[in-house]
């Protein structure tokens, strides 16, 4: 029998952040992989990454968080099923793990057969994300090199002859679709695609560009949805008189002004107050470069989209187009840790390994946070570290910069080769990150 998590009956329910125990465990099974994704943080010269696989032993040492534990996802850089204990972590795990919780990961699909299908869903795996970014053969292969959209078409086969063969009805498959410029367009025959083979939820998320070349891709806006917003609003309001604001860019640093210039000037300013009132962070080189046209262009593919989701049966969630105001942590709010296959103890995706991004348009150092080791101390000891308790505080408490929205983005305090401060005096770097702003999805 499963044994049932020791949640308090008759006090307040404390949030996961704050809980003494980790409620999803994100663990890094493997860093190899079959496949070389021009879009994967890997394929970056200077990352650092070593190549390895967790041992058991490792896993071992965070059998005592799995009774409270809600979700298992055994993910991190590398390609799961190439891992030769999978199921053997997997079995372990749900014997420990409270009755409503889960065990997955996502995937490249391509090392599923009927057997190996069979093995994982008799071990206990509850769900599974295959990565499937295009339908056309030309354009997956461009996306993930060594993908064939045949193969992909076996793994669900695989899969959903295990459901009937082990009688595990209850077993989810799901796509992961990470969407680029190029991409875009396959979006709605992706999802049906996949809906007619078995699928029955997906997770579309951005491209996080590691390089430079791969910026140009992104499909999102970065400046905040009310940003731009209140940039639509006074554009209106000026137009409404016969002034066109997008000529700001353009005048601004003119020393002299005409008369219908200065009215371009005298609006701007009152879009930047009206900003200040409502606290919203304003880039105005970013945002007098929205292109209009093309969110228009999202919004119409992801209405589609969603049309497609609902008519086939398909749980979607889609991201957002431009960047959230309102930020939340995901991770950290769900009480989530990451675990690297050498048992370094990390607070989220954004801050596992080192790389360098592109996410915000200019060049970012991260350096991977580390609070502890599994071969060092128990997973409850670090969990409950002051260190790692006052980072999980602060970062609720949003109290950091808006660096996508700042003017003076990036500065000496983001753009650094080791991190120290924000602008605010924080010594969490999540004023940069953009997960917490919707861009960014994963399975969670």
């Amino acid at each position: 029998m499963k044994k049932l998590p020791e949640f308090e009956q008759n006090t307040p329910a404390i949030p996961p952040a704050l809980r003494n125990y980790p409620s999803k465990l994100f663990v890094e099974t493997t860093t190899s992989c079959n496949l070389g994704c021009f879009m994967c943080v890997k394929q970056t010269g200077d990352c650092g990454i070593i190549e390895g696989e967790m041992p058991l032993k490792t896993f071992a040492a965070l059998e005592a968080a799995l009774p409270r534990a809600e979700a298992l996802i055994l993910n991190g850089v590398g390609e799961p099923l190439l891992h030769p204990q999978l199921e053997t972590f997997i079995a372990r795990a749900k014997k420990l793990m409270p009755s409503g919780s889960w065990v997955g990961f996502q995937s490249n699909g391509l090392l599923l057969n009927d057997l190996r299908a069979r093995a994982l869903l008799e071990a206990g795996l509850d769900r599974i994300c295959i990565s499937v970014d295009a339908v056309t053969p030309e354009m997956l292969r461009k996306m993930r090199e060594g993908a064939e959209i045949t193969g992909l078409g076996r793994a669900f086969e695989a899969l959903t002859k295990a459901k009937v063969s082990v009688g595990r009805p209850d077993f989810q498959i799901g796509v992961e679709i990470v969407i680029m410029r190029s991409n875009l367009a396959e979006l709605p025959d992706t999802l049906k695609w996949a809906a007619s083979r078995g699928a029955t939820f997906a997770l579309v998320s951005h491209v996080l560009p590691y390089a430079e070349k791969h910026a140009a891709e992104s499909v999102y806006e970065s400046c905040s949805g009310q940003a731009i917003s209140l940039l639509y609003k006074w554009r209106e309001k000026a137009a409404a008189v016969g002034v066109n604001i997008d000529q700001y860019p353009r005048i601004v640093w003119n020393y002299t002004k005409s008369p219908a210039e200065q009215k371009v000037v005298e609006f701007v300013d009152k879009l930047k107050a009206d900003a200040e009132q409502q606290q919203v962070f304003l880039d105005m080189k970013k945002l007098f470069l929205v292109d209009t046209a093309w969110l228009k262009k999202v919004d119409k593919i992801f209405t589609e989209a969603a049309r497609i989701a609902k008519k086939e049966g398909l749980e979607l969630n889609l991201p957002e187009v431009v960047l959230k105001e309102n930020r939340r942590c995901e991770f950290v709010e769900d009480g989530s840790a990451f675990f690297s296959w050498q048992g370094d103890v990390h607070p989220c995706y954004f801050l596992w390994h080192n790389y360098h991004c592109f996410a915000s348009g200019w060049a970012q150092q991260v350096r991977s946070r580390v609070f502890g080791n599994l071969n060092d101390q128990p997973i409850l000891e670090i969990w409950n570290s002051p260190e790692f308790k006052t980072f999980r505080e602060n970062v609720t408490r949003y109290d950091y910069p808006y660096c996508s929205g700042c003017g003076l983005a990036p500065c000496d305090y983001v753009q650094t080769e080791k991190f120290e401060q924000d602008c605010h005096i924080n010594s969490e770097p999540c004023g940069s990150c953009l997960w917490c702003m919707g861009l960014f999805q994963c399975l969670r």
